[in-house]
């Protein structure tokens, strides 16, 4: 379908009037405007902010490079330019990829604004694109489009499909992620509520609650000290009085002198206050699985070495993988012209970044590598960012293995030379 025949499909459309509201992301659970947004409700947990950052940083530092697949050898192209040095005038490629990832994480979607030259149509800008500001849906004919608030001047504008690079999380349609955040979100409300609940034990000054009791008669109200003219019952002031001089943590352990028959009783903590701590380390283990992040990287869980080893690896294996797939994917089909693609070019994410820590695995599978002929040393260069050396380029490989075709006969040679030997 051209262009000119979907831009009348959006002036048909009633989607293409579907904008972004507020009272669409109250409805989504979202909290009204004045209050702290479902982003900021979460990440004041420690766990769900650490896996956010984690997850980002480690996108956000893996490097791009073009690939033949048909030959299997690099390419350099322009859109490296983009990817690698500088995507936009404002942004380093770190800061754009962990913009996407943590929008992707949070809101279920990340997207990246790909700005074109008019003339040639080739990538001069990626620009990353808040989730909120988004809207996909499809017209009449099932295109896809993106309405999208403008992050500076906050015109809407309707891209196409082929303008916007889209990374989801979870879907249930394949248009639209649903974020972590949200599938977490009962987890998470627990995970506050208890935030909260330990907040006030401290604000109380550490203690449990108690009874004051008296004998004399508090019933019936009296004027208020603080607003004139208003009554208040004496059990109401009473209360407000001792917590004025008790509660708080700068009022722990202060001297209570009471007097007119007071007596101060205080309620001993209970079953559940002993096991508080217990549901808290449950609590980070559940926000660990949601984002499939290990538990060591949360300083939580054994902190042995190699458990911790293994487990750095199945973090690149089954939760990273996927993701820099789908970044791979969208990337080549966007980012690459359609001559380029047919071509067999892909853009390939580098996950030996995320590995460089463990030396000694990453020293054995090098030689490992070299051994059976799979690298030279100029490739080990390569991916360890180092200049090429002289003689680098030649391939190497034992002579103790040979093709099983030729084994009999290297067997029987081997054998009339060692006969010839002993004679």
């Amino acid at each position: 379908m051209s262009v000119s025949k979907g831009l009348r499909a959006v002036a048909r459309s009633p989607s293409a009037q579907k904008g972004l509201t507020a009272e669409m992301l109250v409805e989504a659970g979202y909290p009204a405007a004045g209050t702290e947004t479902g982003e900021s409700f979460a990440r004041k947990l420690s766990a769900v902010d650490r896996c956010i950052e984690i997850l980002s940083d480690s996108m956000g530092k893996l490097p791009c490079f073009i690939m033949d697949s048909r030959s299997r050898e690099r390419v350099d192209l322009p859109i490296l330019q983009l990817l690698n040095v500088r995507p936009n005038e404002a942004m380093t490629p770190f800061i754009r990829k962990k913009i996407l990832e943590t929008s992707r994480l949070v809101n279920g979607n990340g997207y990246d604004w790909i700005v074109r030259d008019p003339k040639s149509g080739r990538p001069v800008e990626l620009i990353p694109v808040p989730g909120q500001l988004v809207e996909p849906w499809r017209d009449s004919a099932g295109r896809v489009w993106y309405t999208v608030t403008h992050p500076w001047t906050g015109e809407p504008m309707v891209l196409p499909n082929e303008d916007i690079c889209h990374y989801k999380t979870a879907t249930r349609d394949g248009l639209r992620g649903v974020g972590v955040l949200r599938r977490a979100s009962e987890t998470i409300a627990s995970a506050r509520a208890q935030q909260q609940y330990e907040l006030s034990y401290y604000q109380s000054g550490g203690q449990p609650s108690g009874i004051l009791r008296t004998e004399a008669d508090l019933g019936g109200k009296v004027q208020d000290p603080k607003n004139p003219g208003q009554l208040v019952s004496r059990k109401d002031l009473l209360r407000r009085e001792w917590e004025r001089v008790h509660a708080g943590p700068l009022n722990g352990h202060r001297i209570a002198i009471m007097d007119f028959g007071l007596d101060y009783k205080p309620l001993a903590s209970s079953n559940q206050d002993a096991q508080f701590v217990e549901s808290r380390e449950v609590t980070v283990r559940d926000i660990a699985r949601y984002f499939g992040v290990p538990l060591y990287k949360l300083q939580e869980g054994k902190q042995a070495y190699g458990s911790n080893e293994q487990n750095a690896i199945e973090y690149v294996v089954g939760t990273l993988h996927p993701n820099v797939t789908q970044y791979e994917e969208e990337q080549t089909w966007k980012l690459l012209l359609p001559s380029q693609v047919t071509a067999g070019l892909e853009i390939r994410i580098n996950m030996l970044a995320e590995l460089r820590g463990d030396t000694a695995a990453r020293g054995q599978w090098y030689r490992d590598m070299t051994e059976v002929g799979g690298f030279c040393v100029n490739d080990i260069m390569d991916l360890e960012d180092m200049p090429h050396v002289p003689g680098g380029d030649e391939r190497r490989a034992s002579l103790n293995y040979v093709p099983l075709r030729d084994w009999a006969e290297l067997s029987r040679l081997r054998a009339q030379q060692g006969a010839l030997e002993e004679e």
